[in-house]
């Protein structure tokens, strides 16, 4: 402005010099005539602004992070204080809040690699994805427990969950049926190949020889009576949507249980109805199309998804399955059943139904739920390099004293 002052530039060639409007250029002249070098500085300097948050709402958001919500990340965190302490701030700045406290982030987030995405499914029920999740979600001072889940494809949403002893058949049949239930049944389940869903043994018996495939396990049974089509992954990456849904599940779900002081396994599953809800409007998304694919369930749900054995009736019309014994009442015309061969269904109740020829000839009361097992019977074979396995019901996995927790009401 020294320039302007001697007279050696015009004001509008001081504003172009100075990147501002002539007019803009003109306040400028104006305020360093009244203030001199002072008029360059702006007004607002050193003023807090008017929408500043207050230090006292800082101190007391770094306090919840310290104290009640250590073990949640910078956006869950966002949201808990809006669901529980009705405190409403940007991510952002409670992002740097925490930053600037020398609160460290709950995760470290790697470069991700290079990796081709798939397209979702355009339309909700067309594929399905489940898994289980083995982890300690109690606390490292408690014992692992495994979290079972199925999502949607098409829109991320979960459809089922809960939490068992450990992985396996009990589990995912529980959630087929729930699913089934709430929503009907999929076109597509996407999975990975643990032992309650793939057949990993090389052990054939001669109907499967002469049919050219092996039975599939008690879970795959299932899905074959519900015309549901098995996607097998390949690689944990492969199926990527449900390792991250567990790896979101790990971190929000394992921060609430521990707010809420839950510890057991009965607690967790009634307190994941209330988690789901809030997750699925969260994480949720639109389909591409609205039409949905789900198929109506069957009447006989409860048989189509249960454990299934084949055994042949004893001579005093009887049926063993290792310690269990159900006995058969006589049939038409006081018909004995010895000798024939039957099969038999555990229900997820519990309950036990014998069927000879598709009909119901009879019932026992409900046992724990166990894991079956594929052995060779006792028999030796009939032919030479010919092997018979079998499903028999052994408790075999978890141990006779544990029990899998699971009722027809839960």
């Amino acid at each position: 402005m020294g320039l302007v002052e001697g007279g050696k530039i015009t004001l509008r060639e001081a504003g172009e010099k100075l990147g501002v409007s002539y007019r803009q250029a003109k306040r400028i002249w104006r305020a360093v005539k009244q203030k001199g070098a002072k008029g360059l500085i702006h007004g607002n300097v050193g003023r807090p602004p008017p929408n500043r948050i207050s230090e006292r709402l800082r101190q007391q958001g770094l306090n919840l992070s310290r104290k009640v919500y250590e073990k949640f990340n910078d956006t869950h965190f966002t949201e808990m204080l809006v669901d529980r302490e009705e405190v409403v701030l940007s991510r952002e700045t409670v992002r740097k809040w925490c930053r600037g406290a020398g609160i460290e982030p709950k995760r470290k987030r790697r470069t991700p690699k290079h990796r081709k995405r798939r397209e979702r499914m355009a339309q909700e029920g067309a594929m399905v994805l489940w898994d289980g999740s083995p982890h300690r979600w109690f606390g490292t001072e408690y014992p692992a427990c495994c979290l079972m889940a199925a999502m949607d494809d098409a829109r991320g949403k979960l459809l089922a969950a809960r939490f068992f002893p450990f992985e396996g058949s009990v589990g995912y049949l529980w959630l087929l049926e729930q699913m089934v239930l709430s929503y009907g049944i999929p076109g597509t389940i996407y999975q990975d190949r643990h032992g309650a869903l793939h057949r990993n043994d090389s052990h054939w018996s001669l109907q499967e020889q002469l049919a050219g495939r092996q039975e599939p396990t008690q879970v795959g049974l299932a899905l074959e009576a519900l015309g549901i089509r098995p996607l097998f992954a390949l690689s944990p990456q492969a199926k990527g949507r449900v390792e991250r849904l567990f790896g979101t599940l790990q971190d929000r779900l394992g921060a609430e249980l521990e707010l809420e002081g839950i510890t057991t396994l009965q607690d967790a599953n009634r307190f994941l109805k209330r988690f789901i809800n809030r997750f699925n409007r969260r994480f949720a998304l639109a389909p591409q199309q609205e039409e949905k694919a789900w198929r109506a369930a069957p009447k006989n749900l409860d048989r189509m998804i249960s454990f299934r054995y084949h055994a042949t009736v004893g001579n005093d019309n009887t049926v063993r399955l290792g310690g269990l014994v159900i006995d058969i009442s006589p049939g038409p015309r006081q018909r004995s059943y010895a000798k024939a061969k039957v099969e038999v269904r555990q229900l997820l109740t519990g309950a036990w139904q014998v069927y000879y020829q598709n009909q119901l000839i009879a019932k026992h009361a409900p046992t724990p739920l166990r894991q079956s097992e594929r052995v060779l019977p006792r028999k030796k074979p009939s032919a030479p390099g010919i092997s018979s396995y079998q499903w028999v019901y052994l408790a075999s996995a978890p141990p006779k004293e544990q029990d899998t927790g699971v009722t027809k009401s839960a």
